[in-house]
């Protein structure tokens, strides 16, 4: 049993004054009406005394049986065993200009990627899920929330251009591993997904994996984009798009440092997965949560029953038979 206002049950000190007005202060009045002879009286009398308490009693009674009620006592009417799966994943997602590029036709790396993950992100259910947006700099577009409606719509926000061009992956790993080193979270990992190489930050990325295995956290690492890379639109100084091009006038095309993402991948006890279109990008998704998922039992009690319900009217018969007999049976002549 627990109540719910436990501190209403500090009413019941108020028993040892209740005694003292009844019996101490009973005591010092004097009777109204003298009697020459109490011999007719003495039945009535001795009767009264006999009972005296009674009145005391169920004063005291209705006191505890109201109070009782005031905190509202329950029973808990059993508990039920749920199996839950609960990790916490930060999202580190490349915004560079080089995903820009087409090869996920009809639509870019970016546009493919966002759409993956937002449907990733609907797909989870007890887990927190924070996201991080690195190009030249990182920073972290969502904290770890399992509001995953409010994340979604961040997701959607996030375009090319909101960051200096270039591809930071060691401090986007930083960035995500200062989210999730507090957390107490029994799984924590990482899912960076990139299309290039590092080539800017103060922290390169083996540093940043370091940093991960020192926290326990896992890093699954994705490189996007068919294999010998794809040309990248810039928009020209007219604000049209156009291929970037080297200084020989060829097409520069998108490079992907694999070797690094899978160092990093074996550094943190993750892996690395290439995503050469949509089908498979998703399908590497589905695939690292599946296996980071983490059971563990939680109980929860299914309802309590109240009592008060049960007690209050007790307490309100208690009061109402006091006053019927302080009228009726053993009423005071005044």
């Amino acid at each position: 049993m627990r109540f719910e206002y436990p501190l209403f049950l500090f009413l019941l000190a108020a028993i040892p004054l209740l005694y003292r007005f009844t019996y101490r202060e009973a005591s010092r009045r004097y009777a109204a009406v003298s009697y020459s002879d109490l011999k007719t009286l003495g039945g009535a009398i001795r009767k009264k005394t006999r009972y005296r308490g009674t009145l005391f009693a169920m004063r005291v009674a209705a006191l505890v049986i109201i109070t009782a009620a005031l905190a509202r006592p329950q029973i808990e009417k059993g508990y039920e065993t749920v199996e839950s799966e609960g990790i916490d994943i930060m999202l580190a997602l490349d915004i560079s200009g080089s995903m820009r590029a087409e090869d996920f036709k009809p639509r870019n790396r970016l546009h493919v990627a966002k759409q993956v993950v937002a449907d990733f992100i609907a797909g989870v259910t007890n887990d927190r899920v924070g996201l991080v947006v690195f190009a030249s700099k990182s920073f972290t577009r969502c904290p770890l929330t399992l509001d995953h409606e409010v994340l979604g719509s961040m997701l959607e926000d996030v375009e090319i251009g909101m960051i200096d061009d270039g591809t930071a992956i060691g401090l986007a790993l930083a960035n995500c591993v200062a989210r999730l080193d507090d957390s107490p979270a029994q799984s924590k990992i990482i899912i960076l997904l990139t299309d290039g190489e590092n080539n800017t930050g103060e922290i390169d990325p083996l540093t940043g994996a370091s940093l991960a295995r020192a926290a326990a956290i896992k890093t699954y690492t994705i490189g996007v984009g068919k294999k010998g890379g794809a040309p990248v639109p810039v928009p020209n100084r007219y604000g049209r798009m156009e291929y970037a091009r080297n200084r020989d006038g060829s097409l520069m095309l998108t490079k992907l440092d694999e070797e690094t993402l899978k160092e990093i991948a074996r550094i943190t006890g993750g892996r690395y997965y290439r995503a050469t279109d949509e089908q498979a990008l998703d399908e590497i998704y589905r695939q690292i949560l599946e296996m980071e998922k983490t059971a563990f039992e939680v109980k929860t009690f299914k309802h309590r029953k109240e009592l008060a319900g049960f007690l209050l009217p007790f307490g309100i018969l208690a009061i109402l038979a006091e006053v019927m007999l302080v009228s009726t049976l053993w009423r005071k002549i005044p």
